[in-house]
This record gives C-alpha cells, sequence and structure tokens, in this order.
C-alpha cells in the first residue's frame, strides 16, 4: 500500500523565547544559532533531508528576521561576490517563493492552535512538525527516519527518546503497545506523569507526522493545561481510528529550550567540525582544569 508522500512541513515559531531574555528582546529565539547556523535552519535542512518541499512558518509579530533569514540578501551577496567569496554559505538559506509559506498565529493559545493556524496551507494531506528548538542530531535525521518509517506502516507517527525513568516527569510520555525495532504502537498519551504512574520511559520529542484530520479535530477542541489548545490532546483523540506510531530516534536531542541545553548543543556540534573540534576540545579541558 502506497501513503500520500508527506511534502509540506509546519514550523511553530510564534513563541516570545521569554527564557533567553534579554537575548530574545529583539531577535526570535529561532534564530539563535548552533556555532554558525541558526536554530531554524538546522530544522529546514532535516526537513529538506527527508524529501519534504513546502515549509511553513507560523510566525508572530517581532518574527520578520526569519523571513529576511531565508530570503535573498542581494546587498550581502552583491558585497561577497566583488570581494570573491564564495556563496555557497548561504545556498541552504534560500527558500524560494514555492517553496515557504508565512502565516501569523496573532495570540498565544498555545501550540495546538498554532498548527491550527496553517489548516489553509496544510489542505487535505499529512504533514511534518518541527520543533525547532528541540535540536534533534544525527545522521540520517530524525524527519528522515519517521518518513521511511511512515512510507511502512502510514497513520501517524511521533518522536520518541528514551530517558532515564526518574526523568519522566518533565514530559509527554507515550503508553506503548507492540514494538518493532524502532517502532512502536502508541495506545496513548499522558502529559508529564508521575514516575510511578508513567506507562513508559518514552518521550515524546518534537517531531511529528500528522494525517489532515487533526486540524478538525483542534476546530473543535476545547482549551486544555495552561487555558491553552493542545497538540497532544489533539492527538490523543485520534488514536484507536487512526494508526498511531512511535519511532525511537537513532541521535541525540538538545532542548535549546533551555540555556544548559542550547550550551550542549553549541559543544556537541563544535566536536564534530573538522575546522575547530581540536581547538575546542582543548579550551574545554584548559578551563575544567
Amino acid at each position: 500500500m502506497t501513503h500520500k508522500p508527506i511534502r509540506k512541513a509546519v514550523f511553530p515559531v510564534a513563541g516570545l523565547g521569554t527564557r533567553f531574555l534579554p537575548a530574545t528582546k529583539a531577535i526570535p529565539k529561532e534564530m539563535l544559532p548552533v556555532v554558525d547556523r541558526p536554530l531554524i535552519q538546522y530544522a529546514v535542512d532535516e526537513a529538506r533531508e527527508a524529501g519534504i518541499e513546502q515549509m511553513i512558518f507560523v510566525t508572530g509579530r517581532g518574527k520578520s528576521a526569519i523571513e529576511d533569514h531565508f530570503d535573498i540578501a542581494f546587498e550581502l551577496e552583491r558585497t561577497m561576490a566583488e570581494r570573491g567569496k564564495s556563496l555557497a554559505v548561504l545556498e541552504p538559506t534560500r527558500l524560494g517563493p514555492g517553496n515557504c509559506a508565512y502565516v501569523r498565529q496573532q495570540e498565544p493559545m498555545g501550540l495546538g492552535h498554532a498548527i491550527w493556524c496553517a489548516r489553509d496551507i496544510v489542505g487535505d494531506e499529512p504533514f511534518a512538525i518541527f520543533l525547532p528548538d528541540e535540536f534533534m542530531h544525527g545522521s540520517p535525521g530524525c524527519m528522515a527516519q519517521m518518513v521511511k518509517a511512515y512510507n511502512e506502516v502510514g497513520g501517524n507517527l511521533i518522536s520518541v527518546l528514551e530517558v532515564p525513568r526518574d526523568k519522566v516527569s518533565s514530559y509527554g510520555v507515550i503508553d506503548p503497545g507492540e514494538r518493532a525495532g524502532a517502532l512502536t504502537e502508541v495506545k496513548g498519551l499522558v502529559e508529564k506523569p508521575s514516575v510511578a504512574d508513567a506507562p513508559s520511559n518514552l518521550i515524546i520529542s518534537g517531531r511529528y507526522i500528522l494525517q489532515p484530520e487533526v486540524m478538525r479535530t483542534l476546530e473543535n477542541q476545547e482549551k486544555g493545561a495552561g487555558g491553552e489548545i493542545q497538540l497532544t490532546d489533539a492527538m490523543a483523540r485520534m488514536i484507536g481510528n487512526q494508526a498511531f506510531h512511535a519511532v525511537t530516534f537513532d541521535g541525540n536531542r538538545y532542548d535549546c529550550g533551555s540555556k544548559v541545553g542550547y550550551i550542549e548543543a553549541n559543544l556537541a556540534v563544535a566536536l564534530e567540525r573538522e575546522d575547530m573540534a581540536d581547538e575546542v576540545r582543548s579550551i574545554a579541558r584548559a578551563m575544567l582544569e
């Protein structure tokens, strides 16, 4: 059986990034760099690697830097060309009009509401969701791993990671069914369970492939935790009606919504870069001593 291909991805980037103030007063948190690429660029690169063609950004006020980043910077490119500098470094930042769209989330009503704002562009086809501040680092990328699984089983998929059991109460956790390799059937979703009540140690991490029916579920959904429209609630209502699986990501996740996770991501990427790994390692050693 062939499944409709995943051609579109939604990036909810309307959040205020208050945990990183004052850095995020004038710069969207998604534009904070990990070494020399903004977080949102890593997410878009991951989407492209998975064969996704159209990027849909759900933005808010003060997020125009994201649009500028994926536009052509004519003056910059001309100056670089005149100075004989290669433009290859800018190539991944170009998204043509057919490859990106921007919609506004005018009030902060939760992740579910942000996804719902993209309903007209998503249309009646399955789509991916990326939470850019969850930095998923691996090869192949997290979404490429998920698309491969989707092509086998179809339906809805979420990315999960195994964490130590005593850490589960900070996350959304899946209630697992049958497991086959990296693929686990999802019987339910539990938001921030106590350690004693957690059905597994598989936590939901910011990548999803969802069927378009989720938009209709979100449309009629009551507000949930924090007075917001929660994506988890909408997904939970689809379990049992459609195939629902989790893919255990073979790679590392860095929570770039937290300062410590952000520093960890920078170190991890720097230590893999041939142009700086040795220097960074010796700096880190010297500081630790």
